[in-house]
């Protein structure tokens, strides 16, 4: 796989031949619709398992989680009832303890898989409300959330009913965290405006920066008000099964819920995410019904039908890919290939700090680190328009996927690094790269630059 483009975008060719191809009355040999998908779809994608993937949060898949997934599609069991799933059942409830007992959540603790973190922060954000609030106090409810927070939680919150009115972002801090002074402060003010807060969205790993909130003090702001407080970890809660970095984490234990993609640091395919309450009773509470047609399937003794704990009735058995993964691995080797991620963006910001006219803008943190190309008499204006031709000019090499976000009002460049495979030579010869086609789009952009 290193010898492959980290992307390649299908060309209008391409394009216009899947568009005119239609849907044929009689069927067409399979060998010959599998090889169009192999040389016409599969080819022209983002290889996100590519070690030198380094764009978004990549999902580098482990092929014991594909082994999974196709003995998972094969005998497609239903994971909505005991009933129809009794042992993908019990294995979600296991997986699910593990998970919950990485969060260091009690025995009360409790939760689902689902498809993705935009569902899992869904599924939570609809049970706090109804946690926390009657149906009357509904339109006065305010949740808090920082500048930070994927945008997931804002659709989330909007899906839900609340106005903007009701959707308090709250600024960060220096270091892009959220400011605890302000949360505190909007909340005191709400209340005394007859508002209702009920919610606080902390981050455990920003998407743009990898930065954790301040749990603890959040936390604390949370207990004195009596809100729920979730803490969105999509993707940096799997540090938590680091034995060298759980410490970062270790206050997400305080938090009423936690959002935890499985398809993300866990090496999973898609979809596999999971949702973690500290008490499970709040999923029961709010997502329970009792159609008459569903009576024959309830659960007794302990057993779950998980189509009564969120949003779906018909559901796959997610967790059955997870189970397999971690069973085959063990959770050393899981732990280890967590820690490795974060120990190479700490050696790519060694690296970039070595690196004459190059600065970092935010260091390592959870496998993210962030810089910028940043020669001395150039505009910031001019520096911003080099760091996007520079991100541009890596796309189309395909040597590495290396792209952009904005920081502050500036454009930078953004390395996340958690495949297991990504080598220490790896990033050194994409900062390489990087640097190369730096200089060499600096004399073509401003010739006159000494």
């Amino acid at each position: 796989m290193r010898d492959q483009k980290t992307v390649t975008i299908a060309d209008d060719t391409v394009i216009q031949k899947l568009r005119k191809m239609g849907f044929p009355r009689q069927g067409r040999p399979l060998d010959n619709v599998v090889g169009e998908m192999l040389e016409d779809v599969c080819t022209n994608q983002a290889l996100l398992q590519h070690p030198r993937f380094f764009a978004f949060v990549p999902s580098p898949a482990s092929p014991l989680s594909w082994v999974g997934d196709v003995l998972t599609d094969a005998y497609n069991p239903h994971g909505g009832t005991w009933m129809e799933s009794s042992a993908a059942s019990c294995l979600e409830q296991e997986t699910i303890q593990w998970l919950c007992q990485q969060a260091g959540y009690p025995q009360t603790a409790g939760g689902l898989f689902v498809s993705g973190g935009s569902i899992a922060n869904l599924t939570a954000l609809a049970a706090a409300r109804h946690a926390m609030l009657a149906e009357t106090e509904y339109s006065s409810g305010v949740a808090y959330l920082s500048e930070q927070a994927h945008f997931s939680i804002l659709k989330a919150l909007r899906i839900m009913g609340l106005t903007k009115e009701q959707i308090h972002m709250i600024p960060c801090d220096d270091s892009l965290r959220m400011d605890v002074l302000q949360l505190e402060q909007a909340i005191l003010q709400d209340k005394k405006a007859g508002k209702k807060p009920f919610l606080v969205v902390a981050t455990a790993g920003t998407t743009n920066t990898g930065c954790i909130d301040p749990l603890s003090r959040i936390a604390d702001i949370c207990q004195i008000h009596r809100l729920w407080f979730h803490v969105d970890g999509a993707y940096g809660a799997s540090a938590l099964v680091s034995k060298k970095y759980r410490y970062l984490l270790e206050d997400v234990a305080r938090a009423d819920s936690l959002v935890w993609d499985a398809h993300k640091w866990l090496f999973q395919t898609y979809a596999c995410s999971t949702v973690l309450f500290r008490d499970r009773k709040h999923l029961a509470g709010f997502y329970s019904s009792d159609p008459e047609y569903l009576r024959d399937a309830a659960a007794e003794n302990g057993e779950i039908n998980y189509w009564e704990w969120g949003i779906e009735l018909t559901r796959p058995a997610r967790s059955l890919k997870l189970w397999l993964t971690l069973q085959t691995l063990g959770t050393d080797q899981i732990s280890d290939m967590v820690t490795h991620g974060i120990d190479l963006a700490q050696q790519a910001e060694s690296m970039l700090r070595n690196q004459p006219e190059w600065e970092v803008v935010t260091p390592a943190q959870l496998a993210i680190v962030n810089f910028r190309y940043a020669p001395q008499g150039l505009s910031p204006q001019q520096q911003d328009e080099l760091n996007t031709a520079i991100s541009q000019r890596m796309m189309e090499d395909g040597f590495a996927c290396v792209l952009t976000t904005q920081l502050k009002g500036r454009t930078v460049l953004r390395i996340c690094s958690i495949h297991p495979e990504t080598t220490e030579d790896d990033i050194r010869h994409t900062i390489q790269r990087m640097d190369q086609y730096a200089r060499a789009l600096k004399k073509e952009r401003v010739p006159n630059f000494s």
